[in-house]
C-alpha cells in the first residue's frame, strides 16, 4: 500500500515578501527551463543557413554583425520566442485547468477553449476577409466568448468541476462542427491556409506575434502564481479551502480567468497546438513526484515540449518545415496510448 507524500516547502523571506519554496519543483523547473533555453539556442543556430552558436551569442549580446543579426534576430529569434512563450503559457494554462476542475483531460483542448479561439480566427479569416492582427484579435474573442458561454451553461448554483468539463466537451463539439462548415464553404486557398492554421504552427512568425503572446504571459502568468497558491486547498474541497481562510470564489475565478487568458494569447500567436496544455502538467508532477507539480514547473515543461517539437518539425523532413502542430499531435496520441496501456497493466497486477 503507497502512501502520499507531502512535498517538502522551505521558507523563503526576502524583507516583507516571503514564500515556501518546494526544493524538487525548483531544480525540476529549472532544469527544464535549461532544456527550453538550450533547445531554443540549437534552433538559434541551426537551419538552411546555419549559425555557429559563438556567433549567436555575440549576435544576441549586440556585438554580431550584419548578416548574422539578420538570421538571429529577422528570420529565427521571433519564431524561437513564440515557441518558448506559447510552450509555457499553455503548460501553465492546462495544470490551472486540470486543478480547478479536479480532472486531468480539464486543458484547454478539452473544455473548447481552443476550438472557440479557432472559430473566432476563422471567421475573420473566411467571412470577414481579415488577416495578421485581425486573426489574432478574433482568436482571443472567440477564446474569450466561449470561456463565457461555458460558464453561463454550467453554472447552477455554483460550478462543479465536472459539469463544467462537461459542458465543455460538447461546446467543443459543436464548435468542431462550425470550424469545419466555415472551412468546407471557403475557396480553396483560404480553405487550405486555415487547415494549416487549425494545426498550430510557428512558422513565419514575427515580432507581432511575440508581442501578443508575451503581453498575455506578462499580465496574467504573474497573477496565477500569486492566485495559484491556493490550488492545493480547492482540489481538496471548498469547505476545507474556506475553513484555511482560502477565497474560495474569488481564486477561482482569477485562476481561471488567468488561465483564459494565457490560452487565449498562445492560441492568437500560434493557432490551437494540442497536447502541450494537457501534458506539461502530469509530466512536470512525475518529475517532481507530487499530486500537484504547480504552475510554474508546468511553464517550464510546457515551453520544454514545445521547443523540442519545433526542433524536430524542422528536420521530419528534408524538404520543408512542417506545422509544429503535427509533432505535438503525434506525441499527444502516443503518451495517452502509454498512459491506457500503464493503467491496463496496474489494473491486470
Amino acid at each position: 500500500m503507497s502512501t502520499l507524500v507531502k512535498p517538502k516547502r522551505v521558507p523563503v523571506r526576502a524583507g516583507r515578501v516571503s514564500l515556501r519554496l518546494h526544493p524538487r519543483s525548483f531544480v525540476v523547473g529549472t532544469a527544464l527551463l535549461l532544456v527550453a533555453l538550450g533547445m531554443a539556442l540549437v534552433n538559434l543556430s541551426s537551419g538552411d543557413l546555419p549559425v555557429p552558436v559563438p556567433d549567436v551569442l555575440r549576435s544576441l549580446a549586440g556585438h554580431g554583425d550584419a548578416g548574422t543579426d539578420f538570421i538571429v534576430y529577422e528570420l529565427r529569434l521571433p519564431r524561437v520566442l513564440v515557441t518558448l512563450l506559447v510552450g509555457a503559457a499553455l503548460g501553465a494554462s492546462g495544470t490551472i485547468f486540470q486543478s480547478l476542475t479536479r480532472n486531468p483531460l480539464g486543458s484547454p483542448d478539452f473544455v473548447g477553449l481552443t476550438f472557440g479561439a479557432a472559430t473566432g480566427a476563422l471567421v475573420v479569416m473566411l467571412v470577414l476577409g481579415g488577416g495578421g492582427v485581425q486573426v489574432a484579435v478574433g482568436a482571443i474573442t472567440g477564446c474569450l466568448l466561449t470561456a463565457v458561454g461555458i460558464y453561463l451553461l454550467a453554472f447552477r448554483r455554483g460550478i462543479q468541476p465536472f459539469r463544467l468539463v462537461l459542458m465543455g466537451v460538447g461546446v467543443s463539439a459543436l464548435l468542431e462542427a462550425a470550424n469545419s462548415y466555415l472551412i468546407y464553404k471557403a475557396r480553396l486557398d483560404e480553405a487550405v491556409a486555415a487547415q494549416v492554421w487549425m494545426i498550430g504552427s510557428v512558422n513565419g512568425r514575427t515580432w507581432t506575434h511575440v508581442t501578443i503572446v508575451a503581453v498575455a504571459v506578462a499580465v496574467f502568468l504573474p497573477v496565477a502564481l500569486y492566485y495559484g497558491r491556493h490550488l492545493s486547498m480547492l482540489a481538496l474541497g471548498d469547505e476545507i479551502a474556506v475553513l484555511h481562510g482560502v477565497p474560495v470564489e474569488r481564486s477561482r475565478a482569477v485562476l481561471a480567468l488567468s488561465a483564459v487568458g494565457l490560452s487565449a494569447g498562445a492560441t492568437a500567436a500560434a493557432g490551437p497546438i494540442a497536447f502541450v496544455a494537457l501534458a506539461a502538467g502530469p509530466l512536470a508532477a512525475r518529475l517532481t513526484r507530487s499530486p500537484n507539480a504547480g504552475i510554474l514547473p508546468a511553464a517550464m515543461m510546457g515551453a520544454a515540449i514545445l521547443t523540442v517539437s519545433d526542433w524536430g518539425a524542422q528536420r521530419a523532413l528534408s524538404t520543408q518545415d512542417i506545422p509544429v502542430g503535427v509533432v505535438t499531435a503525434a506525441l499527444g496520441g502516443t503518451y495517452l496510448c502509454w498512459l491506457l496501456f500503464r493503467e491496463h497493466r496496474t489494473r491486470s497486477v
